[in-house]
């Protein structure tokens, strides 16, 4: 059992990928004077994976791997040397007018009836490129025209988002979003060929056991050892004496405090008057919380189904935006490979979207509207959870809370990272969080930048 210690040089609150990061970095510098509290009983964050009672893992959300970074890469070598990793071709596709289109929709909608294609085109040719959006709807428009919009853009972002896109700001996009090229659009229609050639994660691996929370659990293991605190919170933080106040009530002096928490519950856990403004200005951050409902089922795959990674859904018959099949990704997330396949279902809510009490049963007969389950008495498994902060929804406001709350926390030496840490959904993957952890270390001990984070 790790002893709690009186004072530590660097406190580390959360023990998900950009803890781990950060330890990870510490672990090359041979530096182990550091403690991590986690709420949890296991290394991972919003990446653990889990094993239900019929033996089918789940994780939380449809994770893959792929990076940007070379130092990602290296730890997640290291992190699977066990169990090894299957790599995939995307597969990713739209359920929309009762078939499947490949994504990005915009450059595949020339696979649907003539009507739509003439509503998608006619929107695109009356576009306003030279418009400047307010908003991240107004950015849909003149980016994609009123007819893609309508069909795909507005029901689908709402559907991830829970948020209206009037709410939400376009600077997040990045490579978020395939922009148009008229030429391909109308070269597509003409020869009505898939067209799939676009993104950061055409290519991703996966564990072969244990899910995307193996990777976590294992790095942690070998980077944090007995350094962290399960089933620990911090529940109170004097920023003026740098101590922290753990949720079995024993205090902790420290030097730095580096926090994964959510951004807004950090401010709020915070004592002290002078940081008052920020507790209030980060209340005011929108997210969205997630239902993750994982359908375990005997037999194959339906045929329309083989090959899939994973599918957008924006039609309204649906709760879900997203269904992962997850047994694609490895045939040891069911429990007879070859004998079974699983469904995983993502489903956005928020005072905005609300959701069913008969959540799991509304997401059962939707699969089986969508054909992805042919036959509902072959389905042996059901398994869900809900994780209050699912997506740090980039509001109107964002930027103008997160840099200044960043600002006023720094001279007290407190450190907000990571995907709910930063509250930056475009630097929020798995390697840019690990590298957020990472760099900080460098900036730390070196003075380098954090180019995850403040790069423009």
């Amino acid at each position: 059992m790790v002893k709690t210690p009186k004072h530590t040089p660097i406190l580390f609150i959360g023990a998900g990928p950009t803890t781990i990061g950060a330890c990870y970095r510490l672990r090359d510098k041979g530096y182990k004077d550091y403690i991590v509290v986690e709420q949890g009983d296991k290394f991972g964050g919003l990446s653990r994976s889990y094993l239900d009672d019929q033996g089918f893992t789940w994780d939380l959300g449809g994770h893959v791997q792929f990076s940007h970074y070379k130092e990602f890469d290296q730890a997640m070598d290291e992190a699977c040397q066990k169990e090894g990793w299957l790599e995939h071709q995307r597969e990713s596709w739209v359920w929309i007018e009762d078939q499947f289109v490949p994504y990005p929709f915009q450059y595949n909608f020339q696979l649907l009836k003539d009507s739509t294609i003439e509503k998608c085109l006619s929107g695109l040719n009356q576009r306003v490129l030279n418009s400047s959006p307010s908003d991240f709807k107004q950015w849909l428009n003149r980016e994609f025209g009123e007819g893609l919009c309508q069909l795909f853009m507005y029901p689908y972002n709402f559907k991830v988002w829970a948020h209206p896109p009037q709410l939400m700001n376009h600077e997040w996009i990045s490579e978020r979003v395939a922009t148009i090229n008229m030429e391909r659009i109308q070269n597509n229609i003409k020869t009505k060929e898939h067209d799939v050639s676009w993104g950061p994660n055409a290519v991703f691996r996966f564990p072969a056991m244990g899910g995307t929370g193996r990777i976590w659990e294992n790095l942690g293991a070998n980077t944090i050892e007995d350094r962290v605190l399960f089933n620990t919170r911090v529940v109170s933080i004097s920023a003026k004496f740098k101590i922290a106040t753990l949720s079995d009530g024993t205090e902790i002096t420290y030097d730095k405090l580096f926090s994964t928490m959510p951004l807004d519950r950090l401010c709020h856990i915070i004592e002290d008057e002078e940081l008052a403004p920020v507790k209030e200005q980060t209340s005011r951050l929108p997210h969205s919380s997630t239902h993750v409902v994982g359908f375990g089922i005997d037999g194959q795959p339906p045929e329309n189904l083989k090959g899939k990674c994973w599918m957008y859904f924006p039609e309204s018959n649906s709760p879900y935006y997203r269904v992962t099949l997850f047994s694609h990704y490895s045939p040891n997330n069911v429990p007879k490979p070859g004998q079974q396949y699983s469904l995983m279902v993502e489903v956005s809510e928020s005072s905005h979207k609300p959701v069913s009490e008969n959540l799991v049963e509304d997401c059962l007969k939707a699969l089986i509207e969508d054909k992805l389950i042919l036959d509902s008495s072959k389905v042996i498994s059901k398994w869900n959870t809900r994780l209050e902060y699912g997506y740090p929804v980039p509001g109107l406001e964002r930027n103008s809370i997160v840099i200044p709350t960043h600002k006023a926390l720094s001279p007290f030496d407190i450190y907000s990272r990571g995907r709910f840490g930063h509250w930056h959904y475009e630097v929020s993957n798995q390697d840019h969080s690990f590298m957020q952890g990472y760099e900080w270390i460098d900036w730390l001990f070196e003075q380098k930048q954090e180019v995850t984070i403040w790069k423009k």
